[in-house]
Formats: structure tokens, C-alpha cells, sequence
């Protein structure tokens, strides 16, 4: 069975002892708005009639956010010298 973008997502929520205030900071780092009650939704069982699907979209927002937040954000580039 392959994981979907919420598998993948659950955990790394767990990995990471992530809250939702948590996620939502995150999130925030790439500019990226989130609401709990979409995390909500995102983190149901896939038979529960809120259940939503984590978009290849929102998982990348959040992976970015995650880099972000683990290592800080990236220096700016220094122009190479010739």
C-alpha cells in the first residue's frame, strides 16, 4: 500500500512532536495560511465525512516551512568571483 500526502504528513507530525499552533507557525514561514480546522480535517480517518485530502501543494508549503524552521532560513547568495 503507497502512502498518500496525509500519511506522509501524520508523520511528520508525530516525528517532530508537532501541535497544530505548531504547524500553523510553520506554515506561516513560507507564507502559506492554514486554519486548524483544515488540519482538522487533513488528520481525520479517510472515512470520516470531514475528511480532506493534504494536496501536493500543501505538503510542499509545509516541507519548505519545516526546512525553514529546522535550520533557519538560507543566507543570501554571494556572487561568485571570477
Amino acid at each position: 500500500m503507497a502512502l498518500t500526502n496525509n500519511d506522509i504528513f501524520k508523520k511528520l507530525r508525530v516525528a517532530h512532536k508537532l501541535r497544530d499552533d505548531d504547524i500553523i507557525k510553520i506554515c506561516e514561514l513560507v507564507d502559506f495560511q492554514v486554519s486548524k480546522s483544515e488540519l482538522g480535517a487533513i488528520f481525520r480517518h479517510p472515512d470520516h465525512a470531514k475528511y480532506m485530502e493534504c494536496g501536493d501543494q500543501f505538503l510542499r508549503n509545509f516541507l519548505n516551512g519545516l526546512v525553514i524552521h529546522l535550520r533557519g532560513p538560507m543566507p543570501p547568495k554571494q556572487p561568485r568571483k571570477e
